[in-house]
């Protein structure tokens, strides 16, 4: 038996990076996978690597009408949804003064508000089975910053935000709400930003200050991290969390190692 055996779980943001290897890692251990995107191709590509267990389904998550139609469509397919993956997010870097309303508001959409809309389609389809497990991306950018980012770590703080108080308003009901805040991310999403002569592969997983193990692991392994935790939150093993953080940031977050210093 997997881990997630029997399980229904859409994912979003699915077609590449975290929300594919999400993806894998739910069906390979049992469960039946929306692949759901609204890039088309790869997103059809990664649901029929996964055989019988996946299936695309093309989503905006900025969309309401989307999320009614994918979460109909699967109820219908499947009887339930037991797992929302809230992953599809993009990025913008840019200096804030440089940062126009049209492009804050774009980030705004996708990351928060499309957030937002999954937790609310959901949320009638486990409150009526008594149980679910929605697990939201942020970001270690949602627990501190970096410049640049304006519009990106504001919609990550919001993420975990909403994670709270969706936790509090759905738990009576068996309902858990997580988020995940992984340091390593997708770089396509970065590729626009970086300079040619810069590996985009290692500017998307940003620092190494911490634990020395982690400049040895791939961006492929440390999403993969990623993916692994999520799979922890959608699962059984899980049932006593919720309603808040799961960093999986190499040590990022613990604080700065001061060369000379005891203990250095």
């Amino acid at each position: 038996m997997g881990r997630v055996e029997g399980k229904v779980a859409i994912v979003t943001g699915a077609a590449r990076g975290t929300g594919a290897a999400t993806a894998r890692l739910l069906a390979r251990e049992g469960a039946r996978v929306v692949v759901a995107d609204i890039l088309e191709e790869p997103a059809r590509i990664v649901a029929v690597e996964l055989g019988p267990a996946g299936v695309f389904e093309r989503l905006d998550v900025t969309s309401e009408d989307d999320w009614r139609r994918v979460v109909d469509a699967t109820v219908a397919r499947e009887g339930r949804v037991d797992v929302l993956v809230n992953n599809a997010a993009v990025l913008y870097m840019a200096a804030i003064e440089d940062t126009a309303l049209a492009d804050y508001e774009r980030i705004v959409r996708v990351n928060q508000v499309g957030t937002f809309l999954g937790i609310r389609a959901v949320a009638p389809v486990m409150k009526r089975a008594g149980r679910g497990s929605i697990v939201n991306v942020a970001s270690i950018d949602g627990m501190s910053a970096k410049n640049g980012i304006v519009a990106y770590a504001a919609s990550k703080w919001a993420v975990r935000g909403m994670t709270r108080v969706a936790a509090l308003e759905l738990g009576q009901r068996g309902i858990r709400v997580n988020a995940v805040c992984p340091e390593a991310g997708n770089a396509d999403m970065m590729r626009p930003y970086i300079p040619e002569a810069i590996d985009v592969e290692l500017a998307a997983s940003f620092q190494q200050r911490v634990l020395k193990t982690q400049m040895k692991r791939s961006l492929a392994e440390k999403i993969g991290d990623v993916a692994s935790m999520i799979l922890f939150l959608a699962s059984d093993e899980s049932a006593s969390c919720t309603g808040t953080d799961f960093l999986v940031d190499g040590g990022n977050l613990a604080g700065t190692r001061i060369k000379g210093a005891p203990g250095a």
